[in-house]
């Protein structure tokens, strides 16, 4: 589809396009629309992404619609509007009370390790997070046994005179024990590259977590023996990495469920760009030195889910969601050159239906509801 196609398509209405098998994109006034979040709450699914012009500009706003009872996601609605910094990756979590939460980032251009989180909380003043500058989220809040809140986080380390391109970048755990009013932070060791720290529960008190990675080349598992207190050093899994997000969660019959482009650098030798943020062009300093190689420019499809028996340890079966070319060089979403199907979010519902949404090309964020009936046929 051509961004001009795609943009007519974005009605919200969820269509059956085959058998146990729906999909939308959803409504946005923007041209660029990336790094969708689905969560599910009283008031039933609703989706975040940030959308503006471009990734990194001051114009990029968190936006969220709503999944309506006629299956049409509603006109969305502007959450933040800083019209100095870029707002990005939005996290929804409902606390126990009845709390709605949103913690997000904001940064100045392309300059990721100048990040901060911002919580915001309905009918209350949004704060920034006492967390240090780079901080930056992706995977939902967890909860533990004790009522501990678990926020995965990962780090966009500054090298003095350089320039951010996640060279540095390493992954940690914040754990409130005060509902959000404070939080400390837990490191896992050995993580440069491994980010996105995204959670799932295992036997009590056992945590995984998996990651992508700025090397492009598997995602990588953690496990915690002490309810997330202290990490093991990531280490790879069966299920190459582009350098771009997954989604992981454990199903209500135990397996994990993991959405994902499993395509690395190795496959794809000479699809490279310079940086995430190559078309903002306001940054002469050099690019930071040491630390890992990250590989950017790896194309972000196929839309894959894997299903693992074995708490991550390996994700033997594979269904194919979406398949595409990927090619991700640009970020532009009007030049048509951008065909990502990338930064994946995943829910179950109660009836064992998988919802995923996700970045289409840049331009749009697309829905899919796939049925059991229809994951148990492929």
């Amino acid at each position: 589809m051509t961004p001009d196609q795609i943009a007519a398509a974005m009605d919200g209405h969820l269509r059956a396009t085959a058998a146990g098998r729906a999909e939308a994109l959803l409504q946005s006034p923007c041209v660029q629309n990336h790094a969708a979040f689905l969560s599910r709450g009283q008031d039933g699914l609703s989706c975040l992404w940030f959308g503006g012009s471009l990734e990194g500009n001051a114009d990029i706003s968190i936006w969220r619609s709503r999944l309506g009872g006629d299956s049409t996601w509603s006109a969305p609605e502007r959450l933040t509007d800083d019209r100095d910094r870029s707002e990005q990756n939005p996290v929804q979590f409902d606390a126990p009370g009845g709390r709605r939460l949103i913690v997000h980032t904001v940064q100045p251009g392309g300059n990721q390790d100048a990040c901060r989180l911002v919580l915001r909380e309905e009918g209350a003043a949004a704060r920034i997070l006492d967390l240090p500058a780079g901080t930056f989220v992706r995977g939902p809040i967890q909860i533990r046994a004790d009522g501990a809140w678990l926020l995965p986080l990962f780090r966009c380390v500054s090298r003095p005179g350089a320039r951010w391109t996640g060279s540095h970048d390493t992954a940690a755990l914040a754990i409130s024990a005060d509902e959000g009013a404070t939080w400390r932070e837990v490191e896992v060791p050995n993580s440069i590259g491994s980010v996105h720290m995204t959670l799932v529960p295992l036997e009590q008190g056992r945590w995984a977590a998996f990651f992508r990675r700025r090397q492009a080349d598997a995602v990588c598992r953690s496990v915690s023996e002490d309810d997330g207190e202290s990490w093991s050093a990531p280490a790879p899994t069966d299920v190459p990495n582009n350098n771009s997000s997954i989604s992981i969660i454990k199903l209500s019959d135990g397996r994990l469920a993991m959405a994902c482009n499993p395509v690395n650098s190795a496959m794809y030798p000479e699809a490279r760009r310079a940086s995430l943020y190559d078309e903002l062009g306001d940054d002469d300093r050099p690019n930071a030195s040491g630390g890992c190689n990250p590989v950017w420019g790896v194309p972000r499809a196929p839309l894959t889910l894997v299903f693992s028996d074995d708490n991550g340890q390996s994700f033997l079966r594979r269904i194919l969601v979406e398949e595409g070319s990927g090619d991700c060089l640009s970020n532009d979403s009007l030049d048509g050159r951008n065909r990502e199907m990338s930064y994946p979010s995943l829910l179950e519902g109660p009836d064992g239906s998988l919802d995923l949404a996700y970045t289409y090309h840049r331009r749009a964020i697309k829905h899919v509801r796939l049925t059991r009936d229809w994951l148990e046929t492929q």
